[in-house]
């Protein structure tokens, strides 16, 4: 097997590899839209770390990333490198042995970068690149998933209101978003993220175009749930697909369906305005979220990290 630096004369055939494997990934999550393509890899073949693996002249693998990041995670003071779906792909055979072979050439690629945090996103199903990753020193972090914009089965909630916010009223919002920063910290969470200000708060929510669907008591506003168009893959976007990016709900709260008549409002409204797929990415260290969302969403990628030793970047590599 040889590996060698990824180009621009690799892009088709690499694009090839990866639309298989998506399509592999689709047998299992049917709720998955078909895709004509994926995304464009020229910036990958331009930033020079990513690698593709050749057996008897026959490309059988490839693995890209974006450029270098610092604060990666948001709560770290580290570098970061992603791989994301669709920027690295393998024919069936040998799988785990390519994708080992690769990550050896690359991952010296991104250490020389000064990142230390290399995450990598892998379909759920692919169950032999888990475990291969595994024993190079990953574990899970994020996943993705989706579902049908169908209603789920859940008793009503009494003694709840809920409404879509005017943007006017997005405000009443940032006291539970604070709430969910704070959260973070938490073990098992231990994410040190830097809130923004209520300024900042209310201008991304504008800029993204976000919506805020939420559940009060007693004009109390108790649980969020925010929508964007666009998630964090490239099967995460279209005209017919909304992205939930926010969630939270505050604890005396828990537990009474108040979060499942939440998010059937939301889906409700968001059905009768013609969207068909509705989307969520979490963390897997999140108990409470990875309960919940996994029970009523299909995940279809698995993220891995790993966290490089920093004293090794004072070496030449």
């Amino acid at each position: 097997m040889d590996i060698l630096n990824f180009e621009k004369k690799h892009i088709e055939k690499a694009t090839a590899i990866a639309r298989a494997n998506y399509y592999d990934e689709r047998q299992f999550v049917k709720e998955l839209p078909q895709v004509r393509d994926i995304p464009d890899l020229n910036g990958f073949a331009e930033n020079g770390l990513g690698v593709v693996a050749f057996e008897d002249e026959k490309m059988i693998g490839f693995l890209c990333c974006c450029a270098p990041f610092d604060n990666a995670f948001r709560s770290t003071d580290v570098r970061g490198i992603f791989s994301p779906m669709g920027a690295n792909a393998a024919i069936s055979k040998n799988r785990s042995k390519i994708y080992a072979a690769m990550y050896q050439v690359a991952g010296a690629k991104w250490v020389k970068a000064g990142a230390v945090s290399h995450a990598i996103c892998l379909h759920a199903h692919d169950e032999e690149l888990q475990r291969q990753f595994f024993l190079y020193g990953f574990g899970l972090r994020c996943l993705d998933a989706i579902r049908p914009m169908a209603l789920i089965d859940c008793e009503p909630c009494e003694n709840y209101d809920f409404v879509e916010l005017s943007k006017a009223e997005f405000h009443s919002v940032y006291p539970l978003y604070l709430a969910l920063y704070r959260h973070y910290c938490e073990s098992p969470f231990f994410m040190n993220r830097k809130p923004e200000t209520q300024e900042e708060f209310m201008l991304s929510s504008m800029q993204e175009g976000g919506r805020y669907f939420v559940a009060n008591q007693n004009d109390k506003l108790c649980a969020f749930l925010k929508i964007s168009a666009y998630g964090e893959t490239f099967a995460a976007t279209g005209t017919t697909y909304r992205h939930i990016r926010g969630a939270y709900c505050m604890p005396e709260h828990r537990g009474k369906g108040v979060y499942q008549n939440l998010l059937n409002f939301t889906i409700s409204t968001l059905k009768e305005e013609g969207y068909t797929r509705l989307g969520v990415n979490f963390e897997s260290f999140n108990p409470t979220a990875r309960g919940f969302w996994l029970k009523y969403f299909t995940a279809y990628t698995n993220s891995v990290v790993r966290r490089i030793d920093e004293r090794i970047t004072r070496l030449r590599l």
